[in-house]
């Protein structure tokens, strides 16, 4: 068998210990575009499908944030078996990470029993390096091994579904795939919604109401929503009834501090560098020694599980040049981390479900750096508990914090999946919000990184 081969097994079978048995690959067929009357091109499209491509007569800065481009619609297939679901996918304008107007694509999946009233934005983990691992690709037919994950999360929608909530799937990390950048993942979402309720083919209208749902990289999205939505879309907060997440990025310095020598998430290293200077136009590549460099063109167009086992052991410092040893030598670097720590963001008006694991040795994560502490591997628990309380000290009382101390970053969503769609479920319900403020524990400082001279 090949190597690709038994990599999608090995990643079939890892997400299926965790309980997210991978779903079936989705297909395209019977597929009908809608041109835009305007257009112009500033991202590249995904390779052989034209649909990504901006490329109409008009500036893309001539159209407000949300502006639908582009419409398909799509039959959704699973393991090449036609479903009753309507995928409806646009093309929109948003804002990259440095404030750039940018073309995004959304998916929109129609309930067979909803009305249109009630949604849910679901922002996938399936962080990548490459554009042809997002959601959108894999419901219209492209499988890549980086996008097995977006498939494997179809039995998180399901019951959402189910339940009558028309989905709405994101592309968060833009068509350059800019892993990591917090700010690029809000505005993609939130602009997504804006665009779905704009689109007559989606039956979703600025009536309809919104919960924002998302794990690990999908909870960078959530949150970064969710704390954006009243000053970016305040059109958006309006309708929004609450977001639920686990698994959470708060402050990424202390991440890679974190997983550094751990023997399955140190890969999540290189991957942060090379995103962190694709969102922002920033060269840490200067700043890495030969194996550094060697790591960065390994993963530059990979995915979360080109990283996860594949570098045992590596650390910042085995990548860096000796002088920058200490990654905050890198004036680059800390201002970039900087701008995605979202203890530095506005606090969310809307009710939040929060989640996080704190059993991070079993998959390999024994750090416990002072001032850091554990997590669940790859999250750092003390972050997200700082960012709960923080919430609650600044006016957003309806916060609600669950911690599983034994269980891992993998093992967290067999449980946070269904407390989150309840929990939601009660919020388009109209029911009052739990609270935890005043009960959840201490957690870490969220305060900016400070750079220090180079060795």
């Amino acid at each position: 068998m090949s190597k690709p081969g038994v990599r999608l097994i090995a990643v079939t079978a890892a997400l299926a210990t965790a309980g997210l048995t991978a779903a079936p690959v989705a297909t395209a067929a019977t597929i009908t575009e809608t041109a835009p009357t305007t257009t112009a091109a500033t991202t590249a499209p995904a390779a052989g499908d034209p649909f990504y491509a901006y490329d109409g007569s008009e500036p893309l800065s001539s159209f407000a944030p949300g502006a639908v481009l582009k419409t398909r619609t799509l039959q959704y297939h699973l393991v090449g078996v036609p479903t009753p679901l309507k995928a409806i996918q646009l093309l929109y304008r948003s804002t990259d990470a440095q404030g750039r107007p940018s073309a995004n694509v959304t998916t929109v999946v129609r309930s067979l029993t909803g009305d249109g009233s009630k949604a849910v934005s679901y922002q996938s983990f399936y962080d990548s390096l490459n554009p042809e691992d997002g959601p959108s690709r894999a419901i219209a037919g492209n499988l890549t091994l980086g996008g097995v994950i977006p498939n494997a999360e179809a039995l998180f929608m399901a019951p959402l579904l189910a339940k009558g909530y028309t989905l709405v799937i994101p592309d968060t990390q833009g068509q350059r795939a800019n892993f990591a950048a917090g700010p690029e993942y809000g505005t993609n979402t939130l602009d997504s919604i804006r665009a779905a309720t704009r689109s007559a083919e989606t039956g979703l209208s600025t009536g309809t109401r919104f919960g924002l749902m998302g794990y690990s990289g999908g909870a960078i999205a959530t949150n970064w929503a969710a704390a954006m939505a009243p000053a970016y879309a305040p059109d958006v907060n309006r309708q929004l009834v609450g977001f639920a997440e686990g698994g959470l990025l708060v402050a990424p310095a202390h991440n890679l501090k974190y997983v550094d020598g751990s023997l399955v998430w140190s890969g999540v290293i290189p991957m942060a560098v090379i995103g962190v200077s694709r969102s922002y136009g920033i060269d840490l590549k200067q700043y890495l020694n030969d194996y550094g460099r060697q790591v960065y063109e390994e993963l530059e167009h990979g995915s979360i599980v080109d990283a996860l086992g594949h570098y045992p052991g590596l650390t910042w410092k085995k990548m860096a040049k000796p002088q920058y040893a200490d990654a905050n030598s890198v004036p680059e670097f800390v201002d970039a981390v900087n701008r995605i720590n979202l203890g530095s963001a506005a606090t969310p008006t809307v009710p939040g479900f929060i989640a996080q694991g704190n059993g991070g040795v079993i998959e390999g994560t024994f750090a416990n750096p002072p001032g850091i502490g554990t997590g669940d591997a790859v999250m750092v628990a003390g972050d997200v508990r700082a960012l709960a309380r923080q919430y609650c000290a600044t006016g957003n009382d309806s916060i609600a914090y669950r911690q599983f101390n034994l269980l891992s970053h993998n093992g967290v969503p067999v449980v946070w999946a269904p407390l989150a769609i309840d929990w939601l479920d009660d919020r388009f319900a109209g029911r009052t919000a739990p609270s935890d403020c005043g009960d959840i524990p201490a957690g870490n400082s969220l305060a900016p990184e400070q750079p220090v001279p180079a060795s």
